[in-house]
């Protein structure tokens, strides 16, 4: 029986055609082992049309990490009878059971062509990641636990040809990103990115959330112009490099917190001394230097490719051009500091 989300979000896809009575495969994703195929699970009816199965759906959020300009397709599966939890500040606490599916490919020849998907799954053991590659026809995705590269061509955002050596990370290379306290986590689906007036109260009346509460927090989007500068600047930093750059995070002993809740100015990055970056400082100072973005080592990293360097570690081979303007309108607009 399929199940309709209301009109609140026409993104959300909750089941699939009246007569199909296949659901996804919940031993997959509980039991111990990695299936070999993406679609040992059964999350799509479809596989290669992305078509969701029952309890599967489809979500965006505000602001993503950006990942060489790769499109992404993202749903989040919930077994049927559980929810999941609110969580204000924090992931929404997935049950034991649930699994996250992340696509990512280009566009090429005028249809999407998926290069990788991956999944985490939550275990009663605790959260697995795992890198599906897909094969040459399109039809299914391979586990590829120790990652691998494709080469991969596609029009940038200038509209130029732009050829790079697309990364899949290896099982360790997840749990760099997915790492909190050394524990695998989700580190997207988290409240203030979900939110845009429709995906949580979709899930909340597809019976997937508990509750939503009127001032659930809401963070911009990095490329909503309308939205204040310094708030889509924190926004991008923080989807994209908070993972690492918080207390619990690989990133913990920098010093350097980049996540939402942080208030200090210096523990943010303003006038704060680098605490290891080495060569990675490029000579500069200050992580941020108000008032002058050639000085401050944040853009300095985000603009870099070089290994030891470049800032994500992983994820990326080429810079995010727009992300680097927004990041250099905001620290040029600081006030400079007084010497």
């Amino acid at each position: 029986m399929a199940l309709i989300v209301s009109a609140l979000s026409a993104i959300f896809i909750v089941a699939t055609a009246a007569n199909d009575t296949r659901g996804v495969n919940d031993a997959a994703i509980t039991a111990d082992g990695y299936p070999a195929h993406l679609s040992d699970y059964a999350f799509f009816t479809g596989l290669k049309a992305r078509t969701p199965a029952a309890r599967v759906m489809a979500y965006h959020l505000n602001t993503p990490l950006f990942s060489d300009y790769a499109e992404k397709y993202r749903y989040l599966y919930i077994p049927a009878g559980r929810t999941a939890k609110y969580e204000p500040d924090a992931v929404i606490d997935l049950p034991v059971g649930a699994a996250l599916i992340k696509f990512f490919g280009y566009e090429q020849n005028g249809a999407y062509k998926p290069l990788e998907t991956r999944v985490l799954l939550h275990r009663a053991s605790g959260w697995v990641a795992l890198p599906y590659v897909w094969n040459a026809d399109g039809s299914d995705a391979d586990l590829k636990r120790a990652g691998t590269r494709i080469p991969v061509t596609f029009t940038n955002t200038s509209g130029q040809q732009q050829s790079i050596s697309y990364a899949v990370p290896n099982q360790n290379q997840c749990r760099e990103c997915h790492g909190s306290d050394d524990v695998v986590t989700p580190i997207g689906p988290k409240i203030r990115n979900l939110n845009d007036g429709r995906q949580l109260q979709a899930m909340l009346a597809a019976h997937m959330l508990d509750r939503v509460p009127a001032d659930a927090p809401r963070s911009v989007a990095w490329d909503d112009t309308s939205a204040p500068l310094e708030a889509r600047a924190r926004a991008y930093l923080e989807s994209n490099c908070a993972h690492c750059h918080n207390p619990h995070g690989a990133a913990s002993n920098s010093g350097l917190f980049l996540d939402w809740k942080e208030s200090d100015p210096v523990t943010r990055g303003l006038l704060k001394r680098p605490v290891a970056a080495g060569r990675g400082s490029g000579g500069r100072d200050f992580d941020i230097d108000p008032g002058k973005p050639d000085d401050s080592i944040i853009l300095y990293r985000m603009a870099s490719t070089e290994p030891g360097v470049a800032m994500p570690e992983l994820g990326r081979s080429v810079p995010h051009a727009e992300a680097l303007a927004l990041i250099r309108q905001w620290i040029a607009g600081m006030p400079s500091r007084t010497d």
